[in-house]
């Protein structure tokens, strides 16, 4: 049931204050954590309250607290748990445990005058340095434990820095896992979720290195492997989506995506439209008419090659930058549904890179000009690698913002027909 080094972990967790456990995805990381957490529960002081932490309710939900209820896993403890989702606590082996999401810079207020003596964390290096330090100082019961998972960040990140760096200075002790160390893991499984990473994201949640985000981000991308002329497009099954990045005084950027209809499908960029009032004079558009012309340009089959069995087919989704309300609102006015993007930075550069190192998507050379233009010089921000984290330049990104606006929210549709892992 469990490897030599969950063991290990098991039998000697509460030896330190705090305990970090890091590592590549999929290597049991949170399953022998909990098994930590409720020993810890039965240990806990009377006195303080016990809490669950996570990047939002919603992702402690998905992430920890229905792995819980599992009683495939958890037995009859499981039992013992009771929890409905979006309730702010939980009831597990006799104890009230609060749940918090801590997701923003305002998240330690949630805590300030709070006394802790037992927490659990979920996802740590998401979670913003200022409520890491409060909480610890809400640790003040004799005995007080704190557990937190999380998969690596940069090198420089403070988590790494400051407390896996400084282990005994801080009283933390720090557990190292890969895949390799979950002995539930099937050798397919293990394949699949190495093929769904690439460059950095493969360094960390693969190999479980804390490594720095730097340079170009799509260095997988050649223009030999990636651009085809329009003349050369395969044949398309499903028109999938139009991703949008919505500016005022910036560029509207917007990318339409198909599925090819081949032996081995791929993912095509077949056209990108963009206004950015610089090249105009300074003149910007009202939303009114910037709805006008992101339909005409949808709508108009001269614009974009055709499908080879009949006309141009209607993209299924729109999928609008969730800050750009008052397009949504002028877009339904004019009778066109949009959906929220998943704007989620990382997962989004990780879904891409792969399909590049993979030779799953293609842009028409003819139609793409703007998404060209851009995707050779997108690069991670230097400043924020310093500080230990991952953000990418802000300059002439707007549509490789659309172009994951467009991926990533459809990625429940490609990722089964392309063979790519679901959970990423």
């Amino acid at each position: 049931m469990f490897s030599p080094k969950q063991l290990k972990f098991l039998a000697t967790w509460h030896l330190k204050k705090h305990t970090i456990l890091s590592g590549a995805v999929s290597a049991g990381k949170t399953f022998v954590s909990l098994w930590a957490f409720l020993l810890a529960i039965k240990r806990a002081p009377k006195h303080g309250q016990i809490i669950m932490i996570g990047r939002t309710l919603g992702t402690l939900n998905t992430n920890v607290l229905q792995l819980l209820l599992a009683e495939s896993i958890f037995g009859r403890l499981a039992l013992q748990i009771k929890y409905t989702p979006g309730a702010k606590t939980a009831r597990i082996l006799g104890r009230t445990v609060h749940l918090y999401g801590a997701g923003d810079s305002n998240a330690e207020t949630k805590i300030r005058g709070m006394t802790v003596c037992l927490a659990y964390i979920d996802e740590a290096t998401l979670l913003p340095e200022p409520f890491w330090n409060m909480l610890i100082t809400r640790l003040r019961v004799p005995g007080a434990k704190l557990i937190a998972t999380t998969n690596p960040g940069g090198r420089n990140h403070w988590l790494r820095m400051k407390w896996i760096l400084r282990a005994e200075q801080t009283d933390t002790q720090h557990f190292s896992f890969t895949m390799d160390d979950n002995p539930s893991l099937e050798p397919d499984y293990i394949a699949l979720q190495k093929a769904a990473f690439t460059g950095v994201f493969y360094d960390r949640f693969i190999l479980g290195k804390w490594t720095a985000a730097a340079g170009v981000i799509y260095r997988e991308f050649e223009d030999q492997r990636h651009v085809i002329r329009r003349q050369d497009l395969p044949p398309l099954e499903r028109c999938l989506s139009i991703g949008i990045d919505y500016g005022t005084t910036n560029t509207t950027a917007a990318v339409l995506l198909a599925l090819t209809k081949e032996r081995t499908p791929r993912l095509v960029v077949l056209g990108a439209w963009g206004y950015n009032s610089a090249d105009h004079l300074g003149v910007t558009l009202p939303d009114v008419e910037l709805s006008r012309r992101l339909r005409a340009w949808a709508d108009d089959d001269g614009e974009k090659p055709k499908f080879h069995l009949g006309a141009f087919v209607t993209p299924e989704y729109w999928f609008l930058d969730p800050s750009a309300a008052s397009l949504r609102a002028q877009l339904a006015a004019d009778e066109q549904v949009t959906w929220k993007a998943d704007n989620r930075v990382l997962p989004g550069i990780a879904d891409i890179s792969n399909l590049l190192a993979k030779d799953r998507l293609l842009f028409v050379g003819e139609t793409c000009e703007g998404v060209l233009e851009e995707i050779t010089e997108y690069a991670w921000d230097p400043k924020a690698a310093e500080e230990g984290e991952d953000a990418v330049l802000k300059v002439n990104d707007h549509y490789m913002d659309a172009l994951r606006y467009a991926i990533r929210s459809t990625r429940g549709v490609w990722a089964p027909i392309l063979g790519f892992a679901l959970a990423a």
